[in-house]
């Protein structure tokens, strides 16, 4: 091309280009072809509009009071805890308005060493009959098998030593009451506790109330004691659609949404306890809504976690000791924070215990999730003496004598 073409096919090529610019504008649209300037007779965004609220979150002066409901000691003295005696129950939070409970924080001091089984917390908003909080102590903070151990997640913590932490939001409108019942037969000596909440003039009218709720299964009741390894026939072969006897997390009516679960496991049998399945069945589905691949998946780790513990803002297995053994035990947590499972009519909340449910360990979990008021009964508390965990004959891979049939 001689230089005189190419001068033409330059200049040419830089009027079709301006062409294209000035069409592109009246479309507003801009150089990479994006919705871009606003029409002319808008007024233009200032930088603060264009900037994300996270940006200025802390930053956002507050309209409600803070407040906090503790085991001061009211005479200005050092002994800021409380007891509690066998059978009695401790009132720690009993409220008139609307607020918000921010933050819990116990530490114990007992000589109960199941003390974290016996103590239940209870929690009532705006003047219901029954409770939506009713939990063993020990297991609302993820101590499922009544003993301690350190971890950190996004909504529940506990720290050295033996400090339990919760950050639930748990919003009511005109009364709040929380208690600790001592339902053992050992005096609680030491009770420290802490509830922050803020007061507000009211609520926004699009907010759930908080509910806890513990379930335990011990043993699970495996449809086979007769099997050696978890994949081989006839368990491997199998199947389970309908999750008809799957231990099942929270069973719930109304309209809310599941924000996450607590589990802990005892092994009463050999091998990988977590061969099972999350199915979980929203507004009537009669098939799984949302179907899992395995226990450590849902507790999104993998491969058995190799007996490696570990704890995130998400997930975790925090505790794990003597892996795959009969005795062996296991904490486990996961939250759906990112997006909490919501739910219009109702919500069922399982998980197989082994492959379509082979298996006869103990489970014991609590499910976290706000919902609309009235809420359904909950299933009566097992007695003290059953929570706590202990190993059961369940037959299986090495295991003892199987429980004879009734």
């Amino acid at each position: 091309m001689d230089s005189l073409n190419a001068t033409g096919t330059l200049r040419a090529r830089r009027k079709l280009l301006g062409s294209m610019a000035s069409g592109a504008a009246l479309l507003g649209l801009g150089a990479a072809g994006s919705a871009a300037a606003a029409p002319a007779s808008a007024p233009a965004l200032t930088s603060s509009e264009h900037a994300p609220e996270e940006l200025f979150a802390l930053a956002r002066l507050r309209a409600y009071k803070s407040r906090r409901s503790s085991s001061w000691d009211r005479t200005g003295g050092n002994g800021d805890a409380i007891p509690v005696e066998p059978g009695q129950a401790a009132t720690l939070l009993n409220l008139t308005g609307a607020g918000v409970v921010t933050h819990i924080w116990f530490t114990i001091n007992s000589s109960d060493h199941m003390h974290l089984k016996n103590l239940v917390l209870r929690a009532w908003w705006d003047g219901e009959s029954s409770p939506s909080v009713e939990v063993p102590i020990g297991d609302f903070f993820g101590l499922g098998l009544g003993e301690y151990y350190t971890y950190q997640s996004a909504l529940l913590a506990v720290a050295p030593v033996k400090a339990l932490n919760a950050y639930f939001q748990m919003p009511f409108a005109s009364a709040a009451r929380i208690t600790v019942t001592n339902e053992g037969t050992v005096r609680t000596d030491n009770l420290y506790f802490a509830i922050d909440y803020v007061t507000l003039d009211s609520l926004p009218g699009d907010l759930g109330r908080f509910h806890a709720q513990y379930r335990q299964a011990a043993p699970c009741k495996g449809w086979t004691d007769n099997w050696r390894n978890n994949g081989d026939p006839p368990v491997g072969d199998r199947k389970n659609l309908d999750g008809a006897e799957n231990y099942v997390f929270l069973e719930a009516a109304g309209k809310g949404h599941f924000v996450g679960v607590t589990h802990a496991v005892e092994q009463n049998q050999e091998g990988w306890f977590g061969e099972g399945d999350d199915m979980i069945f929203i507004d009537g589905d009669p098939l799984p809504t949302i179907n899992g691949t395995g226990t450590e998946d849902y507790y999104n780790g993998a491969w058995d976690f190799n007996g490696q513990p570990f704890g995130f803002l998400h997930n975790g297995a925090p505790y794990i000791v003597d892996a795959e053994r009969i005795g062996g035990r296991y904490c486990l947590y996961r939250w759906h924070i990112e997006s909490p499972l919501a739910f219009e009519k109702s919500i069922r909340v399982t998980m197989e215990h082994g492959h379509a449910n082979h298996r006869s360990d103990n489970f014991y979990s609590t499910a976290y999730w706000y919902q609309a008021e009235p809420h359904g009964a909950f299933p009566a508390l097992p007695a003290p003496s059953d929570r706590a965990p202990r190993i059961f004959a369940a037959g299986g891979p090495a295991g003892p004598a199987p429980i004879p049939k009734t």
